[in-house]
């Protein structure tokens, strides 16, 4: 009789970082039980007795992309001397970090978001509230350079966060198409030099 359960040497950090690659490149409704048992090496009821559900198991890649492949863009943002240099740096550090190596391209956060309708209603509000969480960043960062005097005091901070959020995520899109880090970078550059027009 075959053996079943996980193999000898199973490594579930391994086999996590694997599941995260699947959901990253096709999205939590297109990756398969099947596909993601391949992947990672076990079969189905190890998936369910080590991770208990693809819904969970998919919570759990999405914590392992934000302390690995999506750290490095948001952390910067209430450090930064300047609002200015916290959204300069948010968005070529997305550059950066699109184009790195041979991982699937963009934001898994973005990119891995189920259509709503009929969708898993847990995963899609678990991805909104990542989303929302970084527009609150940055507009919480716009809020303060107006109270140190950096913008003007007419500065519609909530706007102008969810402006740049959407450069963010529509670059995180050019990227899966194949956009290059250089037209990334020039991405960012147009929209930074949008800055004094946006906050004048």
């Amino acid at each position: 009789m075959s053996q079943r359960g996980r193999p000898r040497g199973f490594d579930r950090e391994e086999a996590l970082r694997r599941a995260m690659e699947v959901f990253w490149a096709q999205g939590y409704d297109n990756a398969s039980i099947a596909d993601l048992t391949r992947a990672m090496g076990i079969n189905a009821p190890s998936l369910y007795a080590t991770f208990g559900s693809k819904e969970a198991l998919f919570h759990e890649a999405v914590k392992l992309y934000v302390r690995t492949e999506g750290s490095g863009i948001w952390e910067q943002v209430e450090t930064a001397p300047t609002a200015h240099a916290a959204i300069a740096h948010v968005l070529h550090a997305t550059a950066e970090a699109f184009t790195r190596g041979d991982t699937p391209r963009g934001c898994m956060i973005v990119l891995a978001a189920p259509q709503m309708q009929g969708a898993n209603t847990q995963v899609c509000d678990a991805l909104k509230a990542h989303r929302q969480a970084n527009g609150c960043l940055l507009e919480r960062r716009l809020k303060r350079a107006v109270e140190e005097g950096e913008l003007p005091a007419s500065t519609d901070c909530r706007a102008l966060a969810s402006y740049f959020v959407t450069v963010q995520h529509g670059m995180s899109i050019q990227a899966r198409d194949g956009a290059s880090r250089e037209t990334l970078l020039a991405i960012a550059d147009c929209a930074m030099a949008s800055w004094s027009a946006l906050t004048s």
